[in-house]
């Protein structure tokens, strides 16, 4: 007789798990861009050896590589955030018209709440749109278990096969059973012109993508990772995602129908399943993306979006507060009862220098996405508007066309090479004189800190060829091109000045790394002080928006906390008396 074995079990994110899940699934290609509740997965598949793991300059080139790879006859990965996949919808919409030949799998992470994000759309829709077959998880371990049906799935229908996960199941921590990888044998690609030369033969392949979702809706039908869990009383949920967990809690005896696959839903499960009891609750959050499907259907004893909110993430509590007849709130930004902190530029930040300067010239500054985007906030009040990855040049073109003047785009160094070349090339062939700064801190930094290809690393500390941003510029056909180091006021006043001056386009470039980079070069040792004889309490040194600068009352002395201050030294320029000097 044999003895038991016990698997190995770990504590991981849905990050972790999704990647685990990759791997145990013999995937030897991962590529995305990060953000913000994705970021770690291509950090993580990084980490392992089997794994060839690469950030894309943007989503859509993230993509486009996983793509070709997997048609190849390998299995691939590709990671993003949900608005991320805005970026690539075009190869995301067209590719299933061809399909694929190994499994291919993307995985998008929905951010309910906002927590990081600027909108609260509903990625489920993608796939719809896409027609192509979408699987949700409900916890880590399903992440990782799901992901591997996802890639049997995606071969099984030639389909790529979007994996829609939500904040908290990137970030929540649950106990994860491990399994061993099994070695995927690529597939052969087979030269087919009519099938690969999408837009020429699009309309042929159009009715084989038809008669691939009429498949795809039966085999939902039957699909294992679907299940009905029996309860007691008369009430139905159906659910999935997220939200199974809360709705577990809250309808402790009902019968749930959990769904694993969303899209295509089973059709004909879901109707017998509504027959069964008096009423069905739909919880899902956002939209109502499962209800509105189930209503076309006829089933008219279900609750969904006329009661459960639209808005924002949901909860034990709001689902219970709905059963109670309280209407929810819808701003959960006070859902914890925590000491409020509000965001604000790190102290010693290089993008302080840049807005202190802008605002000095009272530049009307179109911003972008990233650490800088914090500069609209007071004390600074830099940037007038912001709305997605690259927005920023193009924006600021159209401004000045409208007849606004001393307007200023404001791009990070990432972003640049995500989205801001392409507009800045049609600034210089439209004979546009936009002016542009370019952040470079030499990093990804909102997101955490990741490399680029304007910092020569990759995400498995490998050294390339560095970007040179410069370069690119002037390629572009910019003739003023000034750099400037950030922590200089005056360097930095003027050169924005002289770009915002000259009759064409121009781009300041401000070098400095993040005072969190890894290099030690990064970081200005010796921190500054207030020398109090010399201090006259005036308070523009507190105006900087510098957290190691508090605001100090009427009459106070000014202090520098010693442990946040890098000593960049922006601060000095606005001391009139020079008390503030490096050291004690």
């Amino acid at each position: 007789m044999g003895c038991a074995t016990t698997k190995e079990r770990k504590l991981f994110t849905g990050n972790h798990a999704i990647v685990r899940g990759a791997w145990e699934a013999g995937v030897t290609f991962a590529a995305g861009y990060p953000g913000t509740p994705a970021t770690e997965i291509i950090e993580i598949a990084g980490e392992y050896d089997d794994i060839h793991a690469q950030w894309g300059a943007n989503e859509k080139v993230a993509f486009d590589v996983a793509m070709g790879y997997a048609i190849n006859g390998k299995r691939a990965l590709v990671s993003m955030k949900y608005v991320g996949l805005n970026v690539a919808a075009d190869s995301f919409m067209v590719m299933p018209f061809g399909g694929t030949v190994g499994g291919f799998v993307i995985v998008s992470a929905d951010d309910p709440g906002m927590h990081s994000s600027q909108n609260e759309q509903d990625n489920r829709y993608f796939a719809k749109i896409a027609k192509m077959p979408m699987i949700e998880p409900s916890d880590a371990q399903e992440a990782k278990d799901y992901l591997k049906f996802a890639y049997e799935v995606s071969e099984q229908f030639s389909t790529p096969v979007l994996f829609r996960t939500s904040m908290r199941i990137n970030h929540t921590k649950c106990v994860v059973e491990m399994g061993e990888r099994q070695e995927f044998v690529p597939k052969t690609y087979e030269p087919d012109i009519p099938k690969w030369v999408v837009p020429v033969f699009a309309k042929s392949l159009r009715p084989r993508l038809d008669e691939k979702m009429e498949r795809l809706a039966g085999f939902s039908e039957t699909f294992p990772l679907n299940r009905i869990e029996e309860g007691s009383g008369n009430i139905g949920v159906i659910t999935s995602g997220i939200s199974y967990q809360y709705a577990k809690e809250v309808f402790p005896d009902a019968t749930f129908f959990k769904l694993a696959m969303t899209y295509p839903l089973p059709k004909q499960k879901i109707i017998d399943f509504c027959k069964r009891f008096d009423k069905v609750y739909v919880v899902e959050e956002l939209e109502p993306f499962m209800e509105e499907q189930i209503r076309f259907w006829g089933v008219s004893n279900i609750i969904g979006k006329d009661v459960f909110p639209i808005t924002g993430e949901l909860s034990v509590e709001v689902l219970e507060e709905v059963l109670h007849g309280i209407k929810p709130k819808t701003d959960y930004s006070s859902e914890f009862n925590i000491m409020p902190r509000p965001p604000q530029i790190c102290a010693g930040c290089p993008h302080r220098g840049a807005f202190l300067a802008l605002k000095k010239l009272k530049a009307f500054v179109t911003g972008d996405i990233g650490c800088y985007t914090l500069g609209c906030l007071p004390p600074m009040s830099a940037v007038h508007t912001v709305f997605c990855m690259g927005a920023s040049i193009g924006n600021a073109a159209g401004f000045e066309k409208a007849g606004r003047e001393n307007v200023v785009a404001v791009i990070g160094d990432s972003t640049f090479v995500h989205g801001g070349i392409p507009s800045l090339i049609d600034v210089v062939y439209n004979g546009g004189k936009t002016t542009t700064v370019i952040l470079d801190n030499r990093t990804t930094g909102m997101t955490g800190h990741q490399d680029h290809p304007g910092t020569g690393r990759t995400v498995k500390n490998e050294e390339h060829y560095k970007l040179d941003l410069e370069k690119i510029v002037r390629a572009i056909g910019v003739e003023c091109v000034i750099k400037v180091d950030p922590y200089n006021m005056a360097e930095t006043t003027k050169g924005i000045k002289e770009a915002m001056e000259y009759p064409g386009p121009a781009v300041v470039i401000t070098t400095r790394p993040c005072i969190f980079q890894r290099e030690e070069k990064a970081r200005v040792k010796t921190p500054l002080s207030v020398v109090e004889d010399d201090c006259i309490s005036c308070g523009a040194c507190t105006r900087i928006g510098c957290p190691a600068l508090p605001s100090i009352k009427e009459g106070e002395k000014a202090k520098i906390d010693p442990i946040s201050c890098v000593g960049c030294s922006v601060c000095t320029a606005f001391c009139s008396t020079g008390a503030i000097v490096p050291g004690k």
